[in-house]
């Protein structure tokens, strides 16, 4: 019986929102916790009965406007957030900003505007991560520096966090400018990266001619590149 139940093990599941049946990696997960509160288990590893939602916020609406989730947990009470969509992406986002975090305790971050350009030169960078609330000015030179040394084809850009989160991530103040350098740890937060700018519908993979992959910079604040150090 057990066996049967664990649904973690298929490789493909049906959306509960739109019944297509599709491979887990492109699914939510969601568990019913012990108090009857539908939780989302991004992870794939909590036990229990599991009711899969395509992962975009447009499919977690969609379930929550059938009443999908209801019918998903045949057994038992059910209460599920109304605003269970922000409280995946928030989650998501949480997670990306620790994977993050993880990378620059493993000195794969670089900060500061003068020490990314110059990391450009001499240093493997994975990808640019650039505060979202920022100008674009800086995010510009870079990309011109990039294309000077070659390679600017090739640099992947991440702009899904403010400055203030970025801050508390990685334990200074006024992030705006960062190289990724990389590795196990930088991949798996780009990894991440990708899943938030899928599930929020933002942009799609691949180098953009110009600006961002996995999300569009933004720059409509305060001009970029004062984070010096």
């Amino acid at each position: 019986m057990a066996e049967r139940e664990d649904d973690r093990k298929a490789p493909e599941r049906t959306c509960v929102a739109t019944r297509e049946a599709k491979p887990v990696e492109d699914l939510i997960r969601f568990v019913r916790a012990p108090d009857g509160t539908v939780v989302p288990d991004l992870k794939r590893e909590l036990p229990g009965r599991g009711v899969w939602v395509t992962a975009t916020a447009d499919a977690v609406r969609l379930a929550l406007k059938k009443k999908a989730f209801a019918r998903g947990f045949k057994d038992g009470a059910t209460a599920v957030d109304p605003a269970l969509d922000a409280s995946v992406r928030d989650l998501m986002e949480r997670q990306a900003l620790a994977m993050l975090g993880f990378a620059n305790k493993a000195g794969r971050v670089i900060c500061g505007f003068a020490k990314v350009e110059a990391a450009l030169a001499k240093e493997p960078v994975l990808a640019l991560v650039e505060a979202n609330d920022a100008g674009a000015d800086g995010l510009r030179k870079l990309r011109q520096t990039a294309t000077r040394l070659g390679k600017g084809s090739g640099l992947r850009v991440m702009s899904l966090f403010r400055s203030g989160q970025l801050d508390l991530a990685l334990g200074r103040s006024n992030v705006v400018h960062a190289a990724l350098l990389a590795g196990p740890v930088s991949a798996a937060f780009l990894a991440r990266c990708d899943a938030l700018a899928r599930y929020e519908g933002v942009s799609g993979d691949g180098p953009p001619p110009t600006d961002a992959v996995g999300a569009t910079v933004t720059g409509a604040g305060e001009p970029a590149g004062t984070d010096k150090a």
